[in-house]
Parts: structure tokens; sequence; C-alpha cells
């Protein structure tokens, strides 16, 4: 009898859609088999496409060039070193399968040259930018993009040769390379590994995921209309110097995530793939689902073998050559369904399974992530999907996709309406801690408040939601304004809460750490081309006089906190209390105890709720000064929970806190009681005693828990 897959035993509900999520299995061990029937079932020997084709030089000093291009008529290299014209000594021969290659001697071809293809085929020709080139410049003059021929004499060699991430937790800095700096310009790969990187590490995360690496010919798509998908962007600077940004992050323990995007590319011709031979249908549909009705981009063929060759070599191409140690994958969403999930509601699992899955998709989505793994067993995956899909970070022998993480896109959007359409009152820890935790069980998340896209130009970062304007003029330390207070104080328990209830990992985008004001929007002519919003503000949070440095020195502390117990994101979520009419919520992990006291206007006196009884010290408290709040919570004070005979005997008793309106604080068991022994409460001047003897420096929680 067949064994029924683990998504199908773990979720009773799913039983009606066997047949489907059971068919796209079997399709992925029919698409493996058939790819790798000449390489003994390996992906990863499979996924080498860029080591045959674009330009290569040979042992013997010699350089073969290859493109695959099976419309085309006739192909020639031109560059610098042609003078940019046809020249028959530069011509590419068809060596059959649709392949074209031309071998040049030592001295043709030279490091600096400029170079692309003039292509011919039935009815028209074009220059064109090599499917696989690895470098692609910009003319500053012209603007017009080039491959360029990159052999450094001196090639970056990695210090750390091999690296394993920290995932348990992981916590993910999201940045972009172009914005991370200052002045308004465009920033460079040393720029941000010598002046951001420093800022993260400090900060206390130990994941970079960078935005816009694989190139691209407008610098205001953030990145996702990508043209050059084996070329890191020539604007931010070398590939050497992406390296020894990548290394220099291992070495300080931060794994680098690079955000790749495969589910579509840019319509551009001469810079990207769409035309690449004169064929509509090359790497994308060639009918009405080529160009993507909300994007104005184009969608790859995920069926044709020769898509899935050129997409899997390039997550190959990215792992090996940089030594990046995994990809968050774009646009999930719109690569699983054939209406690119627009305008469906997916309120159900029958909107799932509706004949709408586009299953070359899916298959495409799990070979990558069987290919990735088997490079690199410690790899992260991360899916950017929105409707939910379930087994999408299931594993492929549980019958999922294989992602390591999906994103818990649902949060931002909760925060935003919480803040939008609810009154400071009407902000329930019911709702808070169900939308939070409502997961499935077999699948990690990564949580976030909010991401680049809640930056963008036409939205607005929850700092400036929750402030507007009046960041323009109090944010000075000595300038008490209601409207200020109120956003910070929420500021910092929405991140918390957030970070607290993972059950994967936690994403900031650069910046929203201490409050970043205002929104990205890049260069256009809407603006006069000004990179004013197309950078980070890191004077703000330097300055003693304002009180950014107030959100950034909270953020570390909660980024301490929580980073610092070993597996954290695995320890259950253990429901302590919640009260709606009083807004108070309460929850643990381990032995650390989360309470929010959501209430716009109470505070609470000796406010109790049952915990595990012993005694316990405050870690964390957003009501510190030091994170600009009032001081009304004593840190110093140990508290003891009560015995109550109708608990004692499971070891339980009443924590009793003092909980200001609108807090949060964090507190840590500093020793267990058994069921048995007599509970105390602590006054002030006990606990005062108790601290000089027994209290534990907060500093502690930074040594990993095992």
């Amino acid at each position: 009898m067949k064994k029924k897959l683990a998504i199908l035993r773990n979720d009773p509900w799913l039983e009606p859609f066997a047949p489907a999520i059971e068919g796209r299995h079997q399709d992925v061990i029919r698409k493996m088999e058939e790819l790798t029937a000449a390489t003994d079932g390996s992906l990863s020997k499979f996924a080498n496409a860029y080591n045959y084709f674009g330009l290569h030089r040979e042992k013997s000093g010699e350089w073969v060039f290859r493109e695959y291009a099976p419309n085309a008529t006739q192909i020639w290299l031109i560059g610098t070193f042609s003078d940019w014209k046809d020249d028959e000594r530069y011509s590419l021969s068809p060596i059959g399968d649709g392949v074209w290659e031309g071998r040049f001697p030592a001295d043709f071809i030279h490091n600096g040259d400029l170079y692309k293809m003039r292509v011919d085929w039935n009815g028209g020709s074009g220059e064109r930018i090599p499917a696989y080139a690895r470098r692609v410049v910009q003319d500053p003059q012209t603007h017009i993009f080039s491959a360029e021929v990159y052999e450094p004499e001196h090639p970056y060699k990695f210090k750390v040769k091999k690296f394993t991430p920290d995932t348990k937790p992981l916590l993910i800095y999201e940045c972009h390379i172009g914005m991370a700096q200052q002045e308004e310009a465009v920033g460079t790969y040393e720029e941000f590994r010598t002046k951001t990187l420093p800022r993260i590490a400090k900060d206390g995360y130990n994941a970079i995921q960078i935005m816009a690496i694989q190139e691209h010919p407008y610098y205001g798509s953030f990145g996702y209309h990508v043209s050059s998908f084996y070329a890191a962007s020539s604007r931010f600077g070398t590939p050497d110097d992406l390296k020894r940004l990548i290394d220099d992050a291992h070495e300080r323990g931060i794994a680098v995530i690079m955000d790749i995007v495969h589910s579509h590319a840019v319509k551009n011709e001469v810079e990207g793939l769409g035309r690449l031979d004169g064929s509509y249908d090359l790497y994308f549909y060639g009918d009405g689902r080529r160009e993507h009705p909300a994007w104005d981009s184009l969608c790859f063929d995920y069926g044709k073998n020769s898509v899935i060759h050129f997409l899997l070599s390039n997550c190959k191409f990215w792992l090996e050559e940089y030594k990046f140690d995994g990809f968050r994958f774009d646009g999930v969403t719109s690569m699983l369904y054939y209406n690119h999930g627009l305008g469906k509601a997916f309120g159900s699992y029958d909107d799932y399974y509706d004949g709408n899955e586009d299953t070359n998709a899916i298959v495409y989505l799990t070979l990558a992530n069987l290919l990735i793994h088997e490079i690199n067993p410690k790899a992260i995956t991360i899916a950017e999907e929105m409707s939910g899909m379930p087994g999408l970070a299931a594993k492929f022998e549980d019958g999922g996709i294989g992602f390591d993480y999906r994103m818990a896109m649902g949060v931002p959007d909760y925060w935003i309406k919480m803040i939008k359409e609810k009154k400071d009152e009407d902000w329930h820890p019911t709702s808070i801690f169900w939308e939070l935790t409502n997961r499935r069980a077999d699948e990690k998340t990564i949580s976030y408040c909010e991401s680049h896209d809640q930056a963008l130009v036409g939205d607005k970062t929850i700092i400036f939601r929750l402030i507007d304007k009046e960041m323009y003029w109090h944010m000075m330390v000595d300038d008490n304004n209601f409207t200020v207070e109120r956003g910070m104080a929420l500021h910092k328990m929405i991140r918390l809460v957030t970070l607290a209830s993972i059950n994967g990992g936690y994403l900031n985008f650069m910046g929203n750490e201490f409050g970043h004001p205002e929104w990205i929007d890049f260069p256009r002519e809407g603006n006069g081309w000004s990179y004013k919003y197309a950078r980070r503000q890191w004077d703000l949070v330097d300055r003693e006089d304002l009180k950014y440095k107030f959100l950034n020195s909270f953020d570390n502390a909660m980024v301490e906190t929580v980073g610092g117990y070993y597996n954290f994101q695995s320890l259950p979520v253990d429901k302590l209390w919640e009260k709606d009419d009083d807004q108070v919520l309460a929850f643990r992990r381990g032995d650390l105890i989360f309470v929010f006291n959501w209430n716009p206007v109470k505070s609470f006196n000796d406010y109790g709720f049952l915990a595990p009884a012993g005694e316990y010290e405050v870690v964390l408290d957003s009501d510190s000064k030091k994170f600009g709040g009032y001081g009304n919570i004593d840190d110093s004070v140990h508290h003891f929970t009560q015995a109550d005979p109708l608990y004692s005997p499971s070891g339980k008793g009443w924590l009793k806190l003092y909980l200001p309106a609108r807090t949060a604080q964090v507190l840590r068991i500093v020793k267990a009681k058994s069921p048995k022994t007599k509970a105390k409460t602590a006054t002030a001047k006990t606990a005062a005693k108790k601290t000089a003897t027994t209290k534990t420096s907060t500093k502690k929680t930074s040594t990993k828990k095992k």
C-alpha cells in the first residue's frame, strides 16, 4: 500500500485535493528523472549551463563563446575589439541543437573589452547582450548597456571557505546596496561593506537579504525588472567588490541571502532576453501569456527544459560563484497560478486546486529547492507568496514545494489595517495574537511588520503612519509631543510582539529599526531624477539630540533578547492571558514571558495572570528611559508568583505586575518553584536586596541556550 504524503496526513482538510497534490509530486519526480538521466540523478551536475554558455577563457589561453539561439541565422561577436562592426573573425557557427559557438585566439579579446552579439534571423536583425554575460555595464554618456570582459589580474579569493548560517532564529536585515548610503547618489558594494555592514552586525541581525543584485536597466525598478540574470549589477561596483562584501559578512557571522527574480523578466530586447534570437518564445511564452498583465514584463515558459536549465543553472551560479547562502524568491504567487493570483481572494482550499495552478511553474520551483539544498544542505530558501498555498514551505518528500520559509505577508497588511482603521481602544489582544500565530504547523514563516514594500512612495512605513508630519518638528529629545510619544510606544510594541511570536524568522527593512522617516522614491522623471529619497539618513540615528536613537536601541535590545535563545523560533507559544476589555496580552516562550498593555490610557497595578511559579526578572522594558519611555517600571525589582491552591499542584502561580499604558515587558524566570514551595510577593525593598545578590545582567540573554 502506497504511503500517504505527510502533508495529507498532517492536514485532513487537504484529503479532497490529494490527487492534485500527489500528481504534482509525481510530476517533479518524472521531470527530475528526465533532466538528470545523463547525470546519475544529480540536479547539480545538470545545472551547469553557465560553465558551457557565455564567454570563457580555456586553459590554452584561447577564448570560446557559446549562445543558445535556435532561431538565429547568423551571429557575430561585436565590440571594442572589432570597432563594433561585423567581422568574420568573430563570427559564430551553429554546432547543433540551437547552439552557436565561436573560438578565438587569446589576443583577440582582452580584459575590459565591451561586447555584444549581432544576431540575424529571418526577417530581421539586432544587437543583443549574451544571456550568460557575467558583467554588464552602462556607458555614462550614451546610457547604452554592453557586456564587459571581466578578467582581473588578481581575482578575489574568499577567506571564508565554508560558512554555516545561524538560523535559530533567523534574523534578517533586508537591504538595497544603492540606497544604503547617506549621500544623494548610488551607493556601492564597497561603501555598504565598510559603512552599512558594521551597523547591521552591531544591530544584532544574523542575515542580510540583498535586493537588486541581478542586472537591471532601470534603477527605479528596485531590481525587479531583470535583464541579465548572471550579472551582478555593475552600478554598485565589480564582481570582486560583491565577493569581498559577502566574505566580510561571513567573517562577521552574517549570512547573505539574495533576492532572486525568476518570476518574470524585463521586456527590453536590446538589454534583455526579450527576443534574443528574434523569436518571441525562446525563454518566454509566445502567446497571450507572454506579457504579465500587471508588471509590464515577460513571463518565463517553465514548461521548456531549456528554460529550466537556464534558471536552475542561475541558482547554482550565485551559490557557487559568489557564495550566497540562499535566496528569497520574488513573486512566487505570480508563478503558481495561470492568472498570477490577481483578483482572487483565496478564501478556501478550493481556490488552490481549481485548475488554475501552473503545474510547470510548481515543478520548477520544487526542482530549484531540491537543487539548492543538494548544493548546500544549509542553504536558506524563502518564498514571497501571498495566496497561502499549502505545502509551499513543506519538504518535497512530505509532498511540499520545498522552501524553508514563506513570507508572512498578511502580517504587515494586518498592522497597516490596525493603524489606519482601528481606534487605539479597539486594538484587541485576541485579534493580535491570532493574526501573529495563525499559520500552518508544518511550515515555517518569516514574520515582519514592514518590508521595502511598505516603504515605497505611495505607501507609508509604520512610523510614518503613526507620527506623520510631526516627525519633521518634534523628534528632538527634549520635545514632548503626544503624537510622537504614542507613535514611538506603538512602534516598539508592534515590532516586539511580531518578533516574539515568530515560528521561523524575522525580517526588518534597513532603517526601519530606528523609524526612518519618509518613503523610498527612486530617481525618475516625476521627481526630477532626484536621489533625495533613494538613500538612508543614518545621521538621524547617530545624533544624540534626536529620538531615533531610542527606537534603534530598543530594536537592538529586542533582537538580542530573542536572538540570544537557541532555537527560540521552535519554542511553543503558550498564551497565558488575553483580555480585550483591558487590552492586555501575555504569552510565554521557554523561560521568557512577554507582556503587552495596549491600552492607550489605563495603567494597571498588580495586574495578575497565571504563570509558571517562581522568581522573575525584567530583561526588557519598552518604557525604559533609554528607549525613550517614561521609566515607570523599576527594572531592578524581581517578581515572585503568588500561590493559589487551585493552581499550585500544576506548578503555576499568580504573577502580578505593574503595567503602564502602551508598554511591553519581557520577564525571564530566574528560579522556578516546585508546586509545594511557599510563594512570596516582592516588595520594592526586598526585591532590591535580592537583586544585589542574585540579579543577572540582561546581557546574559546573548548567550545561546542549549
